[in-house]
């Protein structure tokens, strides 16, 4: 049999001996699979961040182009506005600036004159794409030290873990 290499270590595991003194009581890998899990989350946020920041997106317009993208790269301004579980009058501030970066495109309805259809645009789909790829190219990377078993055990079990996080919080009693 041959001998096989250690398991590098990461900060969580430093972090967790840290604790372990203190919370007698606490299982290390459970803290060991949240920790990961919420350092995970932050460093994809923080290359999301850089994404839109290497593209020059704030937030809300990058969430304005997905939502749009989602639909098929048209929608009724209302139809964002519930999407982005946002005003109308707020959406139309939106789409103004979008309209004057080249991003969207709003025309009048082939079937009512009086609404208007926003439409996703070359310039706007290809900066939205390209602000996608940097995060898809990097959970791409991570995901990679796994082969395609591990990923989908991976993903089966963090849809057991989340499906009991969506049916809400239940509060232990500290009553003694």
């Amino acid at each position: 049999m041959e001998p096989t290499e250690p398991t590098p270590r990461d900060w969580t595991d430093e972090h967790v001996e840290r604790w372990q003194p203190v919370l007698p009581g606490l299982d290390p890998v459970v803290e060991g699979a949240v920790t990961r899990m919420k350092k995970l989350s932050v460093h994809l946020r923080r290359v999301r961040e850089q994404s839109l920041v290497d593209f020059e997106l704030e937030r809300h317009e990058f969430d304005t182009l997905h939502k749009l993208a989602g639909r098929g790269g048209r929608a009724a301004p209302s139809e964002l506005a519930q999407d982005l579980d946002l005003a109308p009058a707020s959406v139309t501030g939106r789409l103004d600036a979008l309209e004057k970066r080249g991003f969207v495109r709003r025309t009048p309805s082939t079937t009512d004159r009086r609404r208007v259809v926003v439409e996703l645009t070359a310039s706007g789909r290809e900066t939205w794409l390209g602000a996608m790829d940097v995060l898809g190219h990097e959970e791409d990377r991570l995901l990679r030290v796994l082969d395609e078993d591990e990923r989908t055990l991976l993903n089966d079990m963090l849809r057991r873990i989340m499906v009991v996080a969506e049916e809400g919080p239940t509060t232990p009693s500290w009553h003694g």
